[in-house]
């Protein structure tokens, strides 16, 4: 089926084919064309440009998109959507005064997730998990990592990643799986840590491994989880499977995460709340994407990761939601933009070149997803009627999107 959308008032994230992230100072240029049409045929973007090119073209369907924008959707790179429950008692203990590390050593936090899940059944687990896709995608997301680490044995982490690859098969949209074995140790292992990494190195990866499960590896990396000579271990593990670093590193603590991160070429490494200028000197030259989580920092009320110095040392900068029970109970990627621009003091041209291109390189699926640009994969939001991209982190709270398509296909 192809599909003319005309008349739009400004075409958002133009890009010529090249371009896989921006950087620096290039993250405030975000281009775009005003009085636009823009082509689908066969799921990809065919065509685009002023509508007075648009002469004599047809489409099975046509959308008038007149005082509308049209952007790429949303390509959210750290998220934990498969979980069964919720956490809404720790939301409260948190209000009452208790920390993320005291609601931990409680038994709460990954370990109730954790203990919640693996008494849920396949069924049960997939039918909660595919309506929390179902909604983020209204939202205008359109691309999606998701990791295990709920699971912490065996059966419920395979667990995890057959629902991941299940959803894949069911949705449209792209998605890409985490093996997140190392998100903490359960309570059986407490006293055994080496024993648990030898259980994800000798039983965990290998089933993996063979069934195809995940695309990259992860490590909670920080004090009081698993330590860097840990996230070593593991991720050389990991990579005699194929599966490419992409780690958690920095939420509480900077201790050489991140270093250890692009030592080992990770895709990304994602929270930064805490960053030395260290972290920064290391990151600087590497194809290591920097992600930022603001979500999580509002909801905890830790301190947001300083974008402003990565982007002013020339670096790379992604958003995600980090869409979990227990820190982010959210996917709503609009927001994530609003308070990136909001707490991070990023202007809207950075905030949505992190949460549509770079957020993509964040997954390695820039190639196809993330920018307008022909060949790549019409995955495309059309807003409502708005003043200006301005708009979208301005007008936090209220929904702006009118149609989200996803391969070609109108979703919502």
């Amino acid at each position: 089926m192809s599909i003319l959308i005309i008349n739009i008032k400004e075409l958002i994230q133009v890009r010529d084919q090249n371009t896989l992230k921006v950087s620096g100072k290039d993250m405030q240029h975000l281009p775009t064309i005003k009085n636009a049409f823009l082509l689908i045929k066969n799921g990809e973007i065919s065509d685009f440009g002023r509508m007075e090119s648009c002469k004599n073209m047809v489409a099975d369907k046509t959308i008038d998109a007149t005082d509308k924008l049209v952007l790429p959707t949303w390509c959210d790179s750290h998220t934990h959507i498969v979980y069964a429950g919720n956490r809404e008692q720790e939301f409260v203990d948190r209000i009452n005064g208790l920390s993320y590390t005291e609601i931990a050593n409680r038994g709460g936090g990954i370990l109730n997730s954790a203990k919640t899940l693996q008494n849920t059944s396949e069924d049960d687990l997939y039918n909660q998990s595919a309506q929390r896709v179902k909604n983020i995608i209204k939202l205008g997301t359109g691309a999606l990592e998701i990791k295990s680490g709920y699971g912490l044995t065996l059966e419920s982490e395979l667990k995890m990643l057959r629902i991941i690859k299940r959803i894949t098969e069911h949705f449209p949209i792209k998605i890409k799986a985490t093996f997140l074995g190392a998100h903490a140790f359960p309570e059986a292992y407490l006293n055994n840590k080496k024993g648990y990494i030898d259980l994800i190195i000798n039983e965990m990866l290998p089933k993996i491994g063979k069934e195809n499960l995940a695309d990259f590896i992860d490590v909670f990396c920080e004090k009081g989880y698993f330590s860097l000579e840990d996230t070593e271990t593991i991720l050389s593990a990991g990579k005699q499977y194929g599966l490419i670093p992409k780690i958690h590193v920095n939420q509480f603590n900077a201790f050489g995460g991140v270093a250890m991160g692009v030592k080992h070429n990770a895709l990304s490494v994602d929270h930064l709340e805490e960053l030395t200028q260290e972290d920064i000197n290391v990151l600087i030259g590497s194809e290591t994407m920097p992600v930022a989580l603001p979500s999580c920092s509002f909801f905890l009320s830790i301190p947001y990761t300083p974008a402003r110095r990565i982007i002013n040392s020339g670096l790379p900068l992604a958003l995600a939601t980090d869409y979990n029970p227990g820190s982010t109970p959210s996917g709503n990627m609009n927001f994530v933009v609003s308070t990136a621009c909001i707490k991070m003091k990023m202007t809207p041209e950075e905030a949505i070149n992190a949460a549509t291109l770079n957020g993509a390189y964040a997954m390695g699926i820039s190639e196809e997803y993330g920018s307008i640009t022909k060949g790549k994969k019409a995955n495309l939001i059309i807003t409502k009627p708005i003043p200006s991209y301005n708009y979208l982190p301005y007008s936090f709270g209220e929904n702006n999107i009118e149609t989200v398509i996803i391969k070609g296909t109108i979703i919502s």
